[in-house]
């Protein structure tokens, strides 16, 4: 039976684990059982790409996840590649066959309202703590980016003549992110309050922690976490939701796809066009809402 010769390559020669060697052998297991051939030289034969495709099918009728039939399919071809290898098979029928698509997973992102009535109506204190706390949020939903940028940046980083914020990304590659006026100032007004905090900043970290310190992750993510729970109930509350949250509302709002790309530092469009589904969810709601025969 070819089943078994195949797993003792995968034990003795891949030498895979226990748990990885039982995953193929349930899995093939599942498909002898429904195309009802022992896989032996005779019936091995008689499997095609239609035998395949209709295993698949009633596997996903079965509501097995896009996750959990890519595996099988993945064994299948891990398979048949080894019959054709040992030249017990003349050609491969998993050739024809195309993995189902998995479900993406929207960006999880906080409302307009509810950032808005965080940033406008909350008292964020008027110490340094709380002034950097709030220019903290700020800065993530004004500008996108990333938990490491923010920690990075120094104050010859941000441009307050010039209303720009130049940010260190993913392999080292450098962009300058635009900022209003009215951010710019407020920017402006936070560094008055750091300097009184702390004369002596030699290394220009824009962001200090309460010692006077560079932050760190897990500071950052504490304060994101403290002030979205309270005006939010999503499951994650961290700095990465206040970046999706900016390009959401940025593509809402009108802006260019390619241009958000370049806010956040993506090296493709790809990256960047996940935020599409956000919007085009949005409309479905408002066209759900408004016309009168959805």
């Amino acid at each position: 039976m070819y089943k078994n010769l195949f797993l003792k390559y995968l034990q003795y020669e891949r030498r895979l684990s226990e748990n990885t060697l039982r995953s193929y052998e349930n899995d093939l297991s599942q498909f002898i059982g429904f195309v009802e051939f022992d896989l032996t030289k005779d019936s091995i034969q008689l499997i095609d790409e239609k035998k395949i495709r209709s295993w698949i099918v009633n596997l996903m009728e079965k509501d097995f996840s896009p996750i959990s039939v890519n595996r099988k399919i993945s064994t299948l071809k891990a398979f048949f590649k080894f019959l054709l290898k040992e030249k017990k098979i003349l050609s491969n029928p998993m050739d024809k066959i195309i993995s189902p698509k998995k479900n993406k997973k929207l960006p999880v992102f906080v409302e307009e309202t509810q950032i808005n009535n965080l940033l406008n109506n909350y008292s964020f204190g008027q110490d340094y703590v709380g002034v950097r706390n709030k220019t903290i949020i700020e800065m993530f939903y004004n500008t996108g980016m990333r938990l490491s940028e923010l920690i990075n940046l120094r104050d010859d980083d941000v441009d307050l003549k010039k209303n720009s914020i130049k940010v260190l990304g993913k392999r080292n590659k450098e962009r300058i992110i635009p900022v209003n006026f009215q951010f710019s100032s407020f920017l402006s007004d936070y560094k008055e309050i750091r300097r009184d905090f702390q004369k002596e900043n030699e290394i220009n970290w824009f962001f200090l922690t309460n010692k006077g310190n560079k932050m760190y992750p897990y500071f950052v993510y504490n304060i994101v976490n403290k002030y979205l729970n309270l005006v939010t109930t999503i499951e994650r509350k961290s700095p990465h939701i206040l970046r999706h949250t900016f390009a959401t509302h940025m593509l809402n709002n009108g802006a260019n796809l390619n241009a958000i790309k370049e806010l956040l530092g993506h090296s493709s469009l790809a990256a960047t066009q996940i935020y599409t589904h956000n919007t085009f969810e949005k409309l479905k709601d408002i066209y759900k809402q408004a016309h009168p025969r959805a």
